[in-house]
């Protein structure tokens, strides 16, 4: 059955990147050699990409695919969440989209062909699919880092019980890996 995963790094205060839009906060922690085999694990069960605008131009300004086009990093299709013009990468499977996400995310199931679909980001667009009910679960990897500000993991409330700790488990030392599962929105 396809599960629609918010799978992500944050810091302890809850930001995903730093008030300069950068992840060198994240780049500078160090990970178990265990938690380095989760996100291999988990991107072979990912049939199908969400990310924001702001998440496709750091993959994109990262990677420096405008510079020296190379190879975009996902094979799975991938739908960008927009309201505005943005540079497609030849060759890679990009879809340009906006407006409500329930449409778009049957596509999205429906592509992915029983694997999961993950929602990279930004927190914003992850609130959108969670108000609508279209959220199972949120894997985070939780940073041994305090940022002050920056973009936040989630800018909703999702108060209980819409949220089940799964598991925690500590991923070397500056990691600890903290999965939910998600609950319909209440009713009302």
């Amino acid at each position: 059955m396809t599960r629609t995963q918010y799978f992500t790094a944050t810091s302890i205060d809850g930001f995903i990147a730093d008030p300069d839009n950068s992840l060198d906060w994240l780049l500078a922690l160090r990970q178990s050699e265990e938690g380095e085999q989760e996100y291999p694990a988990f991107i072979a069960e990912v049939g199908a990409i969400a990310m924001g605008s702001t998440t496709y131009q750091w993959v994109l300004d990262h990677e420096e695919l405008l510079e020296e086009p190379g190879t975009w990093p996902y094979e799975q299709p991938t739908w960008v969440f927009t309201s505005r013009d943005l540079p497609a990468v030849p060759g890679a499977d990009i879809r340009f989209v906006s407006g409500d996400v329930a449409p778009v995310h049957a596509q999205m199931v429906e592509a992915a062909a029983g694997k999961n679909v993950w929602l990279v980001g930004g927190g914003e667009l992850v609130g959108q699919f969670a108000d609508v009910g279209l959220l199972d679960e949120i894997i985070l990897g939780v940073g041994s880092v305090f940022l002050g500000g920056g973009a936040p993991l989630l800018p909703r409330r999702l108060p209980p019980p819409r949220l089940r700790l799964i598991s925690a488990t500590p991923d070397g030392e500056d990691f600890v890996t903290l999965r939910y599962a998600v609950g319909p929105p209440a009713s009302g």
